[in-house]
């Protein structure tokens, strides 16, 4: 929760997890769980959904691995599953990646693979960059 404004609380989880059922309802996919293959370990979750980007709402992959399992390359791993879905499955022509100006870490994931920073924008008083992969 490092990037976010605070750490949920009971509340907030029920209403993030009541959202992410929404958006399969709605939009037919959303965020997956990012389970480790050899062990079963969670690590963490990634997918796509469709978020408010400097007012244009375009679909997103979003990560987020729990700390002792990050520099790892699941992040990147799964990233890029979730880019190949979105193109090859969900026939998206470009695919989005946002964080805040601060959060290289992801910066760093999304350039691995294979998206390009297209722009800076404010949204609620913090400098968020933006990347996107766009088929050829």
């Amino acid at each position: 929760m490092r990037h976010y404004p605070h750490a949920f609380s009971t509340e907030e989880v029920a209403i993030w997890i009541n959202r992410n059922i929404e958006r399969y309802k709605n939009d037919g996919f959303g965020l997956w769980a990012v389970i480790r293959k050899d062990d079963g370990q969670f690590l963490g979750d990634c997918g796509i959904t469709l978020q408010n980007i400097d007012g244009d709402t375009l679909p997103e992959i979003g990560f987020h691995i729990i700390k002792t399992f990050c520099n790892m390359g699941y992040a990147t791993e799964a990233a890029e599953a979730c880019k190949r879905y979105a193109i090859e499955v969900l026939k998206f022509k470009s695919i989005y990646s946002y964080s805040e100006v601060e959060n290289k870490a992801s910066q760093r994931v999304s350039a691995k693979i294979g998206m390009n920073q297209i722009k800076t924008f404010k949204s609620e008083g913090i400098e968020k960059v933006v990347y996107e992969y766009k088929m050829m």
